[in-house]
């Protein structure tokens, strides 16, 4: 039997993607009420529904933790918007028509409006009904528009600086493709959202101005068809079709303000990870001292006389007790922190070693009668993290340290990118450190040190920032960047102006991350280069027997991988290492000889990752006369250059750091290219001095590249 395949408009109807017809069936439904009449009943319902929904906008901000998370309120605020004109339009018909029936001619959601909450006095209800319309049209209407047209002009500037960080974060190892991806989105649909939210808060005031104008209408309308078309007394029609009026107005007016309540609360949060309730109560009654004045000015207001005494005094006693309720909870929250030191690590899936005490946590001193023993020494921790107490949240595991996560990214990262698992991290407190300060460690050794101000977020100039900002300058502890640490209200100021700012953790993280970069090769041990061995041998076992130890010592090769890590390469091509190591070591078993043939071997990826995606290499080299002397010298003082002159010596590390410069200034990755002979000498000779420079041989370029000299060392 043949099928039958319903046109996709059609594929909808009656399926999953019924919600699709939600918004069309809703315009209609609006339209539908302005044109058609409708009875009473269906009015109380349409009225009682709008401010159902009012309420349910006003919750859903209140509990919404990013604006992105209601992504839908510019629209929610127009349909709403809407729905209470329509109801307006249908209200005036049935007032204008059934008045003259009494009270309950309009329905009874209108009729307790007029009566109930004014008392069936039409004076008190213009009086309310005015205040009402001044208090939404004049402050809330006008404060979140005003809000949301900022932010609007904020968050379009602050674009390309979001970019930037989030290129920071990538190219740092902090998060994936996938992540800087979904971020990147975020960035745009947050631009958007404001930018939407500046339109639509023009629909609320409009609603304001309506809302008055219908009244009025409604109210001079009504008496005069009460009056000329019915025949009822002046003052009969006025108190009739005005109670209607006022009623109907505020039945349309309360839901208008509670959604620009809404409007307001949307466009005026700061970004956090807490909602607007949870903010409010934390921050409000965070600290003892405010309650402990609070309650000594009410206090002290009680006891004059005339005053409601009672009343101030209770006041004043209730909030001394949450001052010292808050100020008991601190104390042992600290009490708790010093005592405990800082769980969890960083590394393989988080097994690194934590929870360890600080250095200034030691414990109980040992007994003077207990002998000592093995068990007193304590193993080197490879890689080692140390913070002050105020950065304990970001590494303890109970209070879902970020931190944690970022250092397990940057372990993978630096696995798929070198070549091989670093240590873990193993992360522990330590109150002999500033309390916002850390430390990173090296086999025992600090090669890092730095401040992070948790709660707080470092603008970095990467060279185009415009202005500066107030706060703590300090320098970016990774590169070393000039930088201000600033509260988290000027966020998005920043990254408007150019800067790329960046949370404490991630702070600490990119430190880490360049530091382990750095050290790569004293990072490598004989544990790991036998991990690299029994992995590369479950896909070529003969290849690893043949070579390692028969041929090549397994400390050999540790130092034939450190050579290159030293240099910067990269060893993830641990197959074609092996191979060249098993044709040269026959005839060698020097590791730096076998270093510069696998270096050959390696060539396009070195060049690769030098100069990514380009065919032609900008490189600098040696004018002739300096690299003749350079070949004499290595002739006369063997591989370490010990012949040539210190003036000579200063003349190339000098013109080198020029040249290096220029090549920066281009957007160039500094490359010097040499004769194969003179590369390790001049590869160790520039590397302390310059370590962004590289230095490589003729014989590791690639033949399908094109070289263009772009500057010569030692032309004088």
């Amino acid at each position: 039997m043949n099928s039958i395949r319903l046109p996709a408009w059609m594929s909808g109807i009656g399926g999953t993607n019924t919600k699709s017809l939600a918004a069309p069936i809703l315009i209609i439904m609006l339209l539908a009420m302005m044109i058609l009449p409708l009875p009473a009943i269906v009015l109380d319902l349409f009225f009682s529904f709008n401010i159902a929904l009012s309420i349910i906008v006003l919750l859903t901000a209140l509990y919404t933790v990013k604006p992105l998370d209601f992504m839908a309120f510019p629209a929610v605020l127009l349909v709403s918007t809407m729905l209470r004109l329509s109801l307006n339009v249908a209200s005036t018909r049935i007032v204008l028509t059934e008045g003259h029936t009494g009270g309950a001619a309009a329905g009874k959601v209108i009729e307790a409006f007029g009566h109930f909450l004014i008392g069936g006095n039409y004076t008190i209800g213009i009086v309310v009904f005015i205040i009402l319309t001044i208090i939404n049209f004049v402050v809330v209407t006008k404060g979140a528009g005003r809000i949301a047209e900022v932010g609007a002009r904020f968050a379009l500037d602050a674009l390309p600086g979001k970019q930037m960080a989030i290129d920071a974060d990538l190219n740092a190892g902090l998060i994936g493709e996938a992540d800087a991806r979904k971020r990147r989105s975020e960035v745009s649909m947050e631009a958007e959202f404001y930018g939407a939210m500046d339109g639509a808060s023009k629909y609320v005031r409009g609603d304001a101005v309506a809302g008055i104008m219908v009244t009025v209408i409604n109210v001079v309308g009504g008496l005069l068809i009460g009056v000329l078309s019915h025949n009822m007394p002046v003052g009969e029609a006025a108190k009739v079709y005005t109670l209607l009026a006022i009623g109907d107005g505020l039945v349309a007016q309360i839901p208008s303000l509670v959604i620009s309540v809404a409007a307001g609360i949307i466009v005026s949060r700061v970004a956090s990870d807490t909602d607007v309730g949870t903010q409010m109560v934390g921050q409000l009654f965070a600290k003892p001292q405010v309650m402990y004045i609070t309650g000594g000015i009410i206090g002290g207001m009680g006891l004059i006389p005339g005053m409601p005494n009672l009343m101030f005094l209770s006041l004043g006693a209730a909030l001394g007790g949450t001052g010292y309720m808050l100020a008991k909870k601190r104390k042992e929250e600290e009490a708790n922190g010093t005592a405990g030191g800082a769980t969890g690590g960083g590394g393989g899936g988080g097994q690194a070693a934590g929870g360890n005490a600080g250095a200034g946590g030691q414990g109980a001193a040992p007994s003077e009668n207990e002998e000592a023993s093995w068990s007193d020494v304590q193993a080197v921790d490879t890689l080692g993290l140390e913070v002050g107490y105020r950065l304990i949240p970001l590494v303890d595991k109970a209070q879902s340290g970020e931190l944690l996560k970022r250092i397990k990214g940057i372990r993978k990262k630096f696995a798929q990118e070198v070549g091989f698992l670093a240590p873990p991290v193993h992360i522990r407190d330590n109150l002999e450190l500033k309390p916002s300060a850390y430390r990173i460690t090296l086999k025992g050794v600090e090669v890092g040190a730095g401040e992070a101000f948790n709660g707080q977020f470092l603008a970095i100039n990467p060279g185009m920032a415009s202005g500066s900002l107030p706060g703590l300058a300090t320098t970016d502890p990774a590169f070393g960047l000039p930088a201000t640490w600033i509260d988290a209200g000027l966020r998005d100021q920043a990254q408007g102006m150019g800067y790329t700012v960046v949370d404490a953790g991630t702070v600490v993280a990119t430190h880490l991350n360049h530091l382990i970069t750095t050290h790569a090769s004293e990072l490598l041990g004989r544990t790991e280069v036998q991990a690299l061995l029994d992995h590369l041998g479950k896909e070529a076992p003969k290849l690893i027997e043949d070579l390692v130890p028969k041929m090549l010592s397994l400390a050999a090769l540790q130092k034939v991988l450190q050579n290159l890590l030293g240099e910067g390469v990269h060893i993830r091509d641990m197959r074609s290492i092996i191979e060249a190591l098993a044709e040269h070591t026959a005839h060698t078993q020097d590791p730096n000889e076998l270093t510069a043939l696998v270096r050959i071997a390696l060539g396009r990826a070195i060049v690769q990752q030098l100069f990514p995606g380009n065919g032609e290499l900008s490189v600098m080299t040696l004018d002739n006369r300096l690299e003749r002397l350079l070949m004499q010298a290595l002739a006369t003082g063997g591989a370490d250059g010990a012949g040539i002159e210190p003036g000579l010596a200063d003349t190339i590390a000098q013109q080198a750091a020029q040249a290096s410069q220029q090549q920066e200034a281009l957007g160039v990755t500094p490359v010097l290219l040499v004769p194969g002979p003179l590369r390790p000498l001049l590869s160790r000779f520039l590397r302390r001095a310059l370590p962004q420079l590289k230095v490589l041989s003729h014989a590791e370029i690639p033949e399908s590249k094109t070289i263009r000299v772009t500057a010569l060392v030692g032309n004088t």
